[in-house]
């Protein structure tokens, strides 16, 4: 069942979303060749403590996880696409790092993504951001009330297609609110005019996940957590938890 939102409430969740936005910036500037992805968790970690917040990541445990999440962000690095655990890592120079993060607040959550270049760039790597980030705004310009959720997933798909880059299939975005993963699905690719109809007080995580090899195929790392892409390209992976409002869409975890 999709939860309407009033505009009390989507106010309180800006409020957990700006913990969100807070903590990515502050693991991006942190982010450098040799800092380990268990310092980058430190550093998001901090900030959830200093705003009085709490993980929604640490302890997760869907039904497909075999074990309880144990950080509190996804760290997925080059051709791991989502779900990465935070390790020892260090990162290297070129290295394409993908940071997902959520905060709790208030009761409320807010959930978001980014995708950078450690070091030097390949011009290969700054295409694939650049077209995840495009794709994440084609999404959020079509979450307007009167569209449905189809064209959301048609918006996000047709940027990611058109570039030739891959999509994993069944991952996408989802509703949020009290609980970090709510109905409805967001598919990231999908037919315009079809789906649930978009209503003022729909809170939605819009997030692009892009294969730049062109396939579509990804597997589960040992770790039961990571997805990586079958053919070994990189990934990027973008997100912003958004408002549905007769305004227009709101973004509430803007940075």
């Amino acid at each position: 069942m999709v939860e309407l939102k009033t505009d009390t409430s989507i106010d309180e969740m800006r409020a957990a979303g700006q913990v969100v936005g807070k903590a990515l910036t502050a693991v991006r500037e942190a982010a450098d060749v040799g800092v380990s992805l268990l310092e980058l968790d430190e550093v998001a970690h901090q900030v959830l403590r200093d705003a009085g917040a709490s993980s929604p990541f640490l302890g997760y445990r869907p039904s497909f996880a075999p074990t309880p999440f144990p950080a509190v962000i996804c760290a997925s690095v080059n051709d791991a696409i989502v779900h990465g655990i935070p390790t020892d890592q260090r990162l290297r120079d070129g290295d394409l790092v993908s940071i997902d993060f959520g905060a709790e607040l208030g009761g409320w959550v807010g959930d978001s993504a980014i995708s950078f270049i450690v070091g030097e760039p390949r011009a290969a790597d700054v295409r694939l951001i650049r077209t995840a980030e495009r794709a994440l705004a084609a999404g959020i310009e079509a979450a307007v009330v009167g569209n449905r959720i189809g064209d959301i997933a048609h918006a996000v798909g047709t940027v990611c297609r058109a570039a030739g880059y891959g999509i994993p299939e069944g991952f996408g975005g989802h509703g949020v609110g009290r609980r970090m993963h709510e109905d409805p699905p967001v598919p990231n690719e999908g037919r315009p005019g079809r789906g649930l109809p978009l209503r003022h007080g729909m809170v939605l995580a819009i997030e692009p996940m892009l294969i730049g090899g062109g396939t579509d195929g990804y597997h589960a790392a040992p770790d039961g957590w990571t997805l990586r892409t079958d053919d070994g390209s990189r990934a990027a992976h973008t997100e912003h938890t958004v408002a549905i409002t007769d305004a227009g869409p709101r973004i509430l975890t803007a940075r």
